[in-house]
This record gives structure tokens, sequence and C-alpha cells, in this order.
């Protein structure tokens, strides 16, 4: 699966930059996100409950970033577990551009494998789905980050 997509966020892109690695701002951005905590400073372990049509599944596991390049892009690769519902791994590609100096664009290519009981629900139902979890994560990013930049301007 793949999906592309950008986002305007009403922060500076510095702002933005140090909220993508605020394990604080992503948990609370994460749909179903029960924990995420950084064990090294390109390192976090996470705990997932998300649903996906009849199947629901608590997934942990391990997530990376990589090829950083501050404050204008890195990839975050993620592998996690769902036990019987199965396995997920896959990662983004994040670039941030400046609109103006308190907006920016956040642009994102994802790529991802499911496999386990989530792989045989069909492919239009995991995009989909996929979507709308992307969709929950940008909205509540952007709100949280344009509130963080409001709040200390």
């Amino acid at each position: 699966m793949q999906m592309n997509d950008s986002q305007r966020i009403p922060a500076s892109k510095e702002k933005v930059w140090a909220a993508l690695n605020d394990p604080e701002i992503l948990k609370q951005c994460i749909p179903g996100c029960q924990s995420l905590e950084m064990s090294s400073p390109t390192e976090m372990t996470a705990t997932v409950v998300f649903k996906v049509g009849p199947v629901k599944a608590t997934f942990g596991g391990k997530v990376t970033l990589s090829d950083l390049d501050p404050p204008n892009s890195y990839r975050i690769s993620g592998e996690g577990s769902g036990g019987v519902a199965g396995f997920a791994k896959g990662g983004a590609t994040v670039t941030l551009a400046a609109e103006s100096a308190d907006v920016t664009i956040l642009t994102y290519a994802v790529d991802a494998q499911i496999g386990g009981k989530l792989a045989q629900l069909g492919g239009r139902l995991i995009d989909s789905t996929s979507r709308k979890l992307a969709g929950q994560f940008f909205a509540s990013f952007g709100e949280a980050v344009g509130n963080t930049a409001v709040a200390s301007a």
C-alpha cells in the first residue's frame, strides 16, 4: 500500500519539526496510541490499538527515524505485531517546506505492508482505513502544533 499527501500546518517549520520529534505530541495525535516512549534520539517504542473492519488489534512495535535533515525532512520506519491479527511494517518520508514564516507544508509518502488476518480483509477496506487514520493524525497534529504556536506567541 502506498499513500501520498500534504498538509498545511499553521506553525513555523522549526515548530513543526520539533513537534514531529516530540513523543508527547505524537502520542496525542496518533489514533489509538496508548504509549509512545523514546528509547534513543532516533528510536521509539509504541503500543497502538486500532480497528480495521471486524478486526481490532493491539500492536506493539518499534519506530526508527533515519535520513534526518533537520528541520527539512526525515524517514520514519516502523514494524509492529498485533498477535493473531497479524503484523504491519512500513515507513514514511516526511518533508517540510515553509510557505511563510508561520505556515508549513508537510508532505508525506507512505509505504506499508501488512500480513495475517488484516491482510485478508481486502485492499479497499485497508486503503480507506489507512487514509482515514492518516487524515485523523494530520488533522490532530496540525491542531496540536497550531495551538502550541498560538500559545507561545
